[in-house]
């Protein structure tokens, strides 16, 4: 008998049903999971939630739960703080939430990092799917599930979460969490935030959602394998214990909620929550004018080479629909470290709503659920699950800053607004990375607090706040410095002074940033590293008019003691990072200016590195800036007189700080005329200024122009070519080989001279 090859064997019902369960029961990896990381909309209603909220809720009552609820997360976030040992839980850097069944974060309290808690919707979802009828598994009362990766749901290794079902009557009703800013988690840096990372097995511990605690108390077995992972296992236990114990609490008193009110009242509270937060907005869409608002943003290094990595935005709101677009933007760095997770992206941008857009709307997922996002495959922003993204920071702080200049625009016209608009606030981790042996013979890693401090940019109607808070959150420290020195060998010789004439200008300027000058004593075994950009192109933009932030490079001053020069020559040093560096009285020191971004280096005794915190964007024409705002700026020292000449055009006496009106409007005048002067129609400018493409020699990465389907390809090192947008990542070569080959072509040349 002979058989058709054309002839098809259709598997029946049954076959395939087979096949399906072994593919279930014998599934290879439980990677990330691409309908969860991409999903970040509210899971449909449970059968409990459609038939709790069918019924009548007494919204007094709901009001009461949502404050009871609001009480306990307070208290939580206050345990956390009081006794965390990661300079994140001293600061600030944390957060406690709770969810819905289903996994929706549906509330934080009044403190705490927003998006640390949002980005946790994506584990608990894993873990529900996953996890709950996996027999060697399973979800049960007691038991709590530690992560960190990224991956999964998270900003970056450095974040660990642990998460706690709570059950009623045996079902589970709810789920708490508690997230900390850890630090060190054993990668290839120290401090949990390595910039050379090439890989993401470079960047320490990958913790999926698993089970670390069993009948309220942790595994030991597990515990001492993290322990052993990092280079701080003091810390590593001390703040599992934090986290649990505040979950802990927390599910007592949701527990007592649902004794008060019932169970019915907390999940339908929960979901009404939710529910009515994105009703909201999408109210709040609809009343916005249809149309389009756009905004270019590039970020200047990845850590390890000058860059200029392109991230647009474009917002198009049509009736109830409202499209955030960032299609072009850069293709990812295959090797480099400051890739960011969809999952991750997304949650920033929801912050950023809370914060700076509405953030009169409750704290919950629910803000961007009605918000639509468009982005390519394989770039900056949505990386492969290959790409390194332990910095991912560096484009994660635009995703705070971009949504209030797209939506600044869209608002501008609105008879009613929410909040002033505002230019950006400062948006790069300005603060030093630090690892080693401390004066007390512990090996630790982490990062300073003073990461907290950024200036605030310019509001419509006032000046923006001087290093108020990061970009991410709000009520966060920047920590006490004599406590960091009696547990680490590293002196703040400079700390938080602000940094004079480095200020966003405008009607209304941005909040100033602080330097910062640091050195190590008492230890031969300890150093620095930094992860921000912005050396070279402005990181915090101005708004209508005003002006960026300044460029921020960092400064050292190797082979000295500053301590040996305090003891003998006192006078050489001076506390301004400026003064030092132009005028280099410290004699016998060699003085560098790099980028912000550097790689982990030792740092010998007394030898000094040097960084400033930035300031916000500024916000209107700076001629329209008020002179006695301008004096008073004078007066507190934050800009020269120069500078208020030559930028604001305002004459004022540099002693009496009284400004001379008449020369003012004068000058102000001449300005206005030497624009008109210097303008030309709109059509020449364009012609002047539009280019086929980047300059030759610019390191350029993202779209050009407005064909966002190729991407432009400037590898250091590479001849340039173009990739279909979303097509690949981008690999880098090393730059000590790409110095090598410079060196030795140098060497070939002087030989074929003599």
């Amino acid at each position: 008998m002979t058989m058709n090859n054309t002839e098809v064997h259709t598997l029946s019902d049954e076959e395939q049903g087979l096949i399906d369960q072994f593919l279930i029961d014998n599934q290879l990896f439980y990677g990330p999971d691409p309908d969860i990381m991409r999903n970040h909309g509210l899971a449909p209603r449970s059968d409990a939630e459609e038939s709790i909220l069918s019924s009548d809720l007494d919204l007094q009552k709901v009001n009461m739960v949502r404050g009871r609820l609001t009480a306990a997360l307070d208290e939580t976030h206050t345990m956390v703080e009081q006794m965390g040992v990661a300079p994140g839980a001293k600061w600030g850097d944390l957060v406690t939430a709770i969810f819905t069944a289903n996994g929706d974060m549906a509330q934080t309290g009044t403190f705490g990092i927003v998006v640390f808690a949002s980005v946790c919707q994506y584990p608990v979802k894993f873990i529900k799917k996953y996890w709950v009828d996996e027999d060697t598994v399973g979800v049960r009362d007691g038991d709590a599930f530690i992560h960190n990766d990224s991956r999964y749901g998270n900003i970056h290794n450095t974040d660990q979460s642990l998460m706690m079902p709570v059950f009623w009557e045996g079902q589970l009703v709810c789920w708490v969490s508690s997230t900390i800013h850890e630090g060190e988690n054993g990668a290839i840096e120290p401090g949990g935030m390595p910039s050379i990372a090439e890989t993401k097995y470079d960047e320490g511990l990958k913790m999926s959602p698993f089970k670390i605690v069993e009948n309220f108390k942790l595994r030991r077995d597990i515990v001492t394998f993290l322990q052993n992972s990092v280079r701080d296992p003091k810390l590593q236990l001390a703040d599992m214990k934090v986290k649990l114990h505040s979950i802990l609490r927390l599910r007592e008193r949701v527990l007592a909620v649902i004794e008060e009110f019932g169970v019915d009242y907390l999940q339908g509270t929960l979901r009404k929550s939710l529910e009515d937060t994105e009703t909201e907005v999408r109210r709040r869409i609809e009343e916005m004018p249809n149309g389009i608002s756009r905004v270019n943003t590039f970020i200047d290094g990845d850590l390890r080479e000058d860059v200029l990595a392109k991230m647009p935005m474009e917002i198009r709101v049509k009736d109830s629909r409202m499209i955030w677009n960032l299609k072009g933007t850069s293709p990812e760095f295959t090797n480099r470290s400051i890739n960011v997770v969809m999952g991750s992206l997304k949650t920033c941008l929801l912050t950023s709503l809370i914060l700076y857009v509405w953030p009169d709307l409750p704290k919950n997922q629910a803000v961007f659920s009605a918000v639509e996002v468009e982005m390519d495959e394989n770039s900056l922003v949505n990386a492969s699950d290959e790409a390194p993204n332990a910095m991912s920071l560096l484009p994660i702080f635009r995703c705070f800053s971009m949504p209030p200049m797209t939506m600044g625009k869209l608002n501008y016209c609105m008879p009613n607004r929410y909040t002033a608009i505002n230019a950006n606030t400062y948006s790069q981790p300005a603060t030093l990375v630090y690892g080693g042996l401390t004066q007390h013979g512990e090996v630790t890693g982490n990062f300073c607090a003073d990461i907290n401090g950024n200036g605030t940019g310019g509001r419509e109607n006032k000046d923006g706040e001087h290093s108020l808070s990061p970009v991410f959150g709000y009520m966060a420290d920047t920590g006490e410095m004599e406590l960091a020195e009696e547990e680490l060998p590293y002196i703040r010789l400079v700390a938080q002074k602000l940094a004079k004439d480095r200020v966003g200008f405008g009607k209304f300027r941005g909040g100033m940033g602080y330097e910062q000058i640091a050195t190590v004593k008492n230890s031969t075994e300890f150093g620095f590293m930094t992860g921000q950009c912005g050396s070279k192109h402005p990181s915090a933009y101005g708004l209508f008019g005003g002006y960026a932030c300044p460029a921020y490079p960092m400064a050292r001053i190797k082979n000295i003691n500053i301590f040996e020069t305090f003891k003998n020559n006192p006078e050489q040093f001076d506390f301004d990072m400026i003064t030092l560096m132009n005028e280099r009285k410290i004699t016998d020191g060699d003085y560098y200016v790099q980028d912000a971004g550097m790689n982990f280096e030792l740092c010998n005794e007394g030898e000094i590195y040097m960084i400033c915190q930035g300031s916000g964007g500024g916000y209107g024409d700076v001629l329209d800036r008020d002179p006695k705002l301008v004096a008073k700026d004078l007066e507190e020292e934050l800009i020269s007189p120069d500078l208020a000449e030559d930028i604001y055009k305002v004459i004022c006496d540099p002693n009496k700080f009284i400004v001379d009106e008449a020369a003012t409007e004068q000058a102000r005048k001449a300005e206005r005329k030497a624009r008109i002067q210097r303008g030309i129609p709109y059509d020449e400018f364009v012609a002047q200024w539009v280019t086929p493409e980047p300059a030759e020699d610019l390191p350029y990465m993202g779209s050009w122009g407005d064909d966002h389907s190729t991407l432009i390809v400037s590898p250091p090192g590479e001849k340039r070519y173009s990739i279909p947008a979303g097509s690949a990542g981008v690999m880098f070569s090393n730059p000590k080989d790409r110095r090598i080959a410079e060196l030795e072509a140098e060497l070939a040349a002087l030989k074929n001279i003599t």
